[in-house]
């Protein structure tokens, strides 16, 4: 019988402790062996809860592991993933992969030169519903456009999130805009032009130009009032309107199960996920040049 594989956890917060660790544990050949993160404290406690090791050198536990699975801000994110590609580590990185494009295709070129897989954890794209939907509309084709809404309100008491520092700096753009463009670019194509308009808060409308002439409106947010929080995602063409499933139960616990199980297939010679290093670095430069003109703005 094939030795599990060993996964290595980047990060100690809620995403890390209530997502990825136990979606570690919940997939099939794989075992959660390691844990850093910048508070040894807190890496020391997450590792004893899952039977796993914590390091204070990321160095030491990228040689000790066969992949890493990523749950930190995207600064922090990016050069340790150059450092785990280089040791030999498959790559489960989190949204946006970086938040410069040369960072990004740092990452890509570690990944190609080191031979290793990568997988963007895009929740949606890995809940099974959602991705036979993407699919689907991908494969029927004749697509005019889409209209994308990814709307919520985070930065409240009680919010899991609220505290995040990277999420208040960058705001919605860098954190729902790669939810987005994940849905819209497999149906509509590559993004070909891009621009944006600044909102209430950190609400960012953009408007997008897909290869094949397509076009797309996408509005998202970090901050809009409570009760008006939503999610939907329509296309329209030639057969009408169509709308993701959104009622699916798929949780992010068994969504990221999923994508570690499609990373793992790909280290292992299957096919590369569509949400591999090179989209990531892909989304990063969409999301670049609307920051540009919102800056300019």
């Amino acid at each position: 019988m094939e030795a599990d594989v060993r996964v290595g956890l980047v990060g100690t917060g809620y995403w890390a402790s209530q997502v990825h660790a136990p979606g570690v544990a919940a997939a099939d050949s794989a075992e959660l062996a390691a844990v850093w993160g910048r508070d040894p404290g807190k890496a020391e406690q997450l590792a004893s809860e899952f039977g796993a090791t914590a390091y204070v050198d990321a160095a030491e536990m990228f040689a000790s592991v066969d992949a890493v699975t990523f749950a930190v801000p995207p600064s922090v994110q990016a050069p340790l993933a150059v450092q785990a590609a280089a040791a030999g580590c498959h790559l489960l990185l989190e949204k946006p992969i970086a938040l410069t494009v040369a960072e990004a295709e740092a990452v890509v070129t570690a990944v190609e030169q080191a031979g290793v897989a990568s997988v963007v954890f895009v929740t949606a794209r890995h809940q099974a519903p959602v991705e036979a939907w993407v699919q689907q509309m991908r494969a029927r084709g004749g697509w005019s456009g889409a209209v994308a809404v990814w709307a919520g309100s985070i930065f409240h008491e009680g919010n899991p999130f609220a505290a995040s520092r990277w999420r208040q700096e960058r705001g919605a753009l860098w954190d729902i805009g790669p939810h987005a463009l994940s849905m819209l670019v497999p149906v509509l194509g590559p993004v070909t032009a891009v621009t944006a308009a600044a909102g209430p808060g950190d609400t960012v409308h953009l408007v997008l130009r897909h290869s094949g002439g397509a076009s797309s409106t996408a509005t998202v947010s970090l901050t809009v009032p409570e009760q008006a929080a939503t999610l939907r995602f329509d296309v329209y063409g030639r057969d009408g309107w169509e709308s993701v499933p959104t009622d699916h139960g798929v949780e992010p616990v068994q969504a990221h199960s999923a994508a570690l199980r499609s990373l793992l297939a790909a280290a292992a010679g299957g096919p590369a996920h569509p949400c591999d290093a090179r989209s990531g670095a892909d989304t990063v430069r969409v999301l670049a040049q609307a920051q540009a003109q919102l800056d300019r703005d």
